[in-house]
């Protein structure tokens, strides 16, 4: 017996299941559409966006026809980004130095987003079902995160998810408003310390970056295999791996060929 083909329709602006270039077209679209609606507002027509991504009007119609669905696309995308660096800090931190680690990452990604906060807080019809079921996933995952510091006693027992949701926009609009970035950056490691149970005593984490050598700034990077701070030097291209064996061990991990 031949199975009745599956009639389901994806939700509008939900990821598709169909050929590789359609869905390499999508992501063409959702990076280009993030990066304009940042640059020039949420105001910009689906056409412009098609003009910077470099495809044809219709492509962008195809996949979103209205600019409502590509703002929540975007949005949603972003969120799955942010899900999935949860479980990268989980795997590769110590519980505490993962939940702040990425609530950190979250403030540093979530920057220049004043656009997309704007429209949600006007229009009462969010979320809608792709950005709700993106969010539910966030919550899910900073949730594993908090519950794992707490049993490590790296949080304070009475913190909540929803807490952390709002100290990260406090720091968010904390650093936006700080005219440099890097003490912006380290208002927020301040402000997110204050859940800690005990201090930290990492070396320079919390350090105030004006008692820095001058050439050498506190911006916000991690090592991308086990996520230990970096120093981050003005001049020269920014590191990736704290050391040769995590550079060794992340190079092993690449699929051959």
């Amino acid at each position: 017996m031949t199975a009745a083909p599956d009639t389901r329709a994806a939700a509008p602006g939900a990821a598709p299941a169909g050929r590789a270039d359609a869905r390499r077209n999508r992501a063409l679209v959702l990076s280009t559409a993030m990066r304009v609606f940042a640059e020039e507002g949420l105001e910009v027509s689906l056409g412009r966006i098609a003009q910077r991504a470099g495809v044809g009007a219709g492509t962008v119609y195809r996949h979103f026809p209205t600019k409502e669905i590509l703002i929540e696309a975007v949005l949603a995308e972003h969120v799955e980004h942010l899900v999935t660096a949860a479980d990268q800090w989980a795997a590769r931190a110590a519980p505490g130095d993962a939940l702040f680690g990425f609530l950190l990452e979250v403030a540093e990604k979530s920057m220049g987003r004043r656009h997309f906060c704007d429209a949600l807080t006007a229009d009462q019809g969010w979320p809608r079902a792709v950005l709700a079921a993106a969010g539910q996933r966030f919550h899910q995952a900073l949730e594993r995160l908090l519950h794992d510091a707490k049993q490590a006693g790296a949080v304070r027992p009475g913190v909540r998810a929803d807490d952390l949701s709002a100290l990260v926009a406090g720091g968010i609009a904390l650093r936006s408003a700080h005219r440099d970035p890097v003490r912006g950056t380290w208002l927020v490691r301040l402000l997110l310390d204050g859940l800690r149970t005990q201090p930290v005593t990492k070396a320079d984490l919390f350090r105030d970056p004006s008692a820095l050598p001058r050439h050498e700034t506190t911006a916000l990077k991690y090592c991308v295999e086990c996520g230990a701070t970096l120093r981050v030097h003005a001049t020269g291209r920014p590191p990736r791996y704290c050391g040769p064996t995590c550079r060794q061990r992340a190079h092993r991990r690449r699929p051959a060929g």
